[in-house]
């Protein structure tokens, strides 16, 4: 299955990004901590270029802690500033703002000399729909004046936020590429929930996220499922699990598309652990390969 979403409003918040940047001092990038790797927009260093940059794991609660800590050292060892953070109940928040001053000190040193007064830093942020923007801004601004949703697309238009005294935010739409090289950058995507449902086949999304499971959390597919391994006969692993969970329909027959959204459900409710589908290691080995 190949993925692919490209909303029309995704092209013109492309051509806004490119327009306001000069407005901003620094770029907030908003990755998702499940897969750091896979949820970053290879045009976004197209269009920002040279600007400074603070990337931003979001949703640290639900990725495996070892594997962000590595993403983390990654990032920095490509020169360039990472924190991890949980949007939702505002962990880590204040890391955002010490990195950001960090970043530009030399900039602020820079205008202090020449006798001009710090003004609040400007700052853009970009990233991909569902990483939690909104809800990020929402955090750090103390209001609710981003919409938010668990839905891709809600933000269509741009707006700057006041965080106090210190940082001025340009919200921007959530912003896909057009096509992904990889495939299975488009699955974990989709399983993660930046794509949406109506565009997936969740048969083939679930059939992933169990091979995914029996490869990288086996114990958790046992205690969730009863299941230590993914058969070779896919139906036999849904009938298994459909059987599990009370799916059938009104013939008593498995029913299988249920079976399916169950399984990606679970995932993205966290029935199955804290988990992270860009493992580092195996990442940057296939990048360089």
């Amino acid at each position: 299955m190949t993925i692919q979403w490209f909303p029309g409003h995704m092209a013109k918040a492309r051509r806004q990004v490119t327009e306001k940047l000069k407005l901003v001092d620094i770029i907030f990038e908003l990755v998702d901590a499940r897969l750091p790797l896979s949820s970053r927009n290879p045009m976004i260093d197209q269009v920002i270029q040279q600007k400074p940059r603070l990337i931003i794991l979001n949703k640290m609660d639900m990725a495996d802690e070892v594997e962000t800590k590595k993403w983390i050292r990654y990032f920095e060892d490509q020169g360039t500033r990472a924190v991890a953070i949980n949007s939702l109940e505002g962990r880590g928040l204040q890391l955002v703002t010490k990195a950001s001053k960090e970043i530009l000190e030399d900039k602020w040193n820079r205008m202090i000399a020449k006798g001009i007064k710090p003004r609040a830093i400007r700052a853009m942020i970009v990233g991909i729909p569902n990483v939690g923007k909104s809800t990020l801004i929402n955090r750090l601004s103390k209001k609710s004046l981003a919409k938010t949703g668990n839905m891709p697309g809600v933000t269509k238009a741009q707006q700057w936020i006041k965080v106090g005294k210190e940082i001025e935010l340009l919200d921007t739409p959530g912003i896909l590429w057009p096509k992904f090289e990889d495939p299975e950058t488009g699955l974990k995507l989709a399983v993660t929930g930046a794509i949406k449902d109506s565009v997936i086949q969740m048969q083939e999304l679930a059939i992933y996220s169990l091979r995914f499971l029996e490869e990288r959390y086996p114990e958790r597919m046992m205690e969730r499922y009863g299941i230590d391994h993914v058969d070779e006969e896919i139906v036999n692993t849904f009938d298994h699990i459909g059987k599990k969970r009370g799916c059938f329909d009104q013939h008593g027959d498995i029913d299988y598309e249920t079976t399916a959204e169950i399984v990606v459900r679970d995932i993205r409710n966290q029935y199955l652990g804290k988990v992270t589908f860009d493992y580092r290691d195996e990442m940057i080995e296939k990048e360089e390969a």
